[in-house]
């Protein structure tokens, strides 16, 4: 199965644009329960990191990404990773409902953690990330890739910041994935270990209506899930949907599924709509269906015309090179712990929140 129709192993390559010199900044790759794994190492490694060592409690997982990346060893347990003081960080896409405790141990060890999206399945998980943080002054860096992994999103992030399109008032969010069931781990079935729809892929959602809107806080008003077409799977749910309403006014819907047919040319088509008081934006970040095949397409609307931007290739992914800054001079460029945090209980609040529809 191609790369790009299959969400799970989607890793996007982009410039190398190193922001160190060689060896300077060296992390750590555990626990691969998830495809994403790879975007973070790639995200990393461009951005001039070094990646030392890979951990799987499944040698040949471990084996077959530390073949990818020069140097990298295989290790033989998560301790001899945590013992090894050169390593800065620790990258990781456990199970989801390990990502919590595993962040915590690695904070703990005196490194930073840098863990797939969802960043956690339960509020008891986020409180407890919450106190070691604030204990250890270790940072808890989340993969939200359907913004930092997605130029047409960081482009975005830009014209908003810039005041393209005023003050962003409401933010729509499509994320419909490919299911590919039979290609799933038998976790990806489990709501205990993947948290749910909200939780998992809404995760993203949330943290891209904190950047777009600019609050700091929000209210979950609705909140529904269901699961309309895989019977056979009676915990999974293949749709969800939610409204929130932010500390600074704006409005949310988002709608995340797992129902993308099979005659789509990529494994999702992800769109969202930024609504200002001057104009607005849509992302088609995947596909521009039915006229391109390529993703990363930019509309913008407002008071000089219609204006279209084909973003590929163009941006680059600079998430890496602030996150490794930020790692090294205990900054908050790339992305604010509060507002990680922030997007990760909204993601629980709205799946606890969530009356189950049919």
């Amino acid at each position: 199965m191609s790369q790009k129709s299959d969400g799970m192993n989607y890793a996007p390559q982009g410039k190398p644009s190193p922001v160190v010199k060689p060896g300077e900044f060296i992390f750590a790759a555990t626990h691969l329960d998830h495809g994403h794994i790879n975007g973070q190492c790639n995200g990393l490694v461009e951005a001039g990191g070094l990646l030392k060592w890979v951990y799987d409690a499944d040698p040949a997982r471990a084996e077959a990404l530390a073949a990818r990346f020069p140097g990298a060893k295989v290790a033989r347990s998560l301790d001899e990773v945590l013992a090894d003081p050169a390593v800065h960080l620790v990258a990781a896409a456990a199970i989801p409902n390990l990502r919590g405790p595993l962040g915590c141990r690695v904070m703990e060890a005196g490194k930073d953690y840098f863990t797939d999206k969802t960043p956690f399945t339960t509020l008891d998980q986020l409180a407890e990330a919450r106190a070691v943080v604030a204990r250890t002054g270790r940072k808890y860096a989340v993969y939200f890739s359907e913004r930092l992994h997605v130029e047409a999103a960081m482009y975005a992030t830009d014209l908003v910041q810039q005041g393209a399109i005023g003050r962003v008032v409401q933010v729509i969010g499509l994320g419909p994935h490919r299911l590919n069931a039979s290609s799933r781990p038998a976790w990806f079935f489990k709501k205990e270990q993947y948290g749910g729809i909200l939780c998992d892929i809404g995760s993203h959602q949330f943290e891209q209506f904190l950047t777009f809107t600019g609050a700091t806080d929000a209210t979950v008003t609705n909140a529904a899930v269901a699961n309309y077409a895989n019977p056979d799977y009676p915990e999974l749910e293949d749709f969800g949907e939610a409204s929130l309403v932010g500390d600074n006014g704006a409005s949310n819907y988002i709608r995340v599924d797992w129902l993308t047919p099979a005659g789509l040319s990529t494994w999702g088509d992800g769109r969202m709509t930024l609504l200002g008081t001057k104009g607005y934006i849509e992302l088609r970040k995947y596909v521009d269906v039915g006229r391109e095949k390529t993703g990363d397409h930019v509309y913008l609307v407002d008071d000089k015309g219609e204006h279209h931007f084909h973003v590929a290739g163009q941006i680059g992914y600079r998430f890496f090179g602030e996150l490794i800054l930020d790692c090294l001079h205990r900054t908050e460029k790339a992305m604010t712990q509060a507002h990680a945090f922030k997007a990760a209980e909204l993601c629980l609040k709205a799946q606890a929140a969530a009356r189950k529809i049919s």
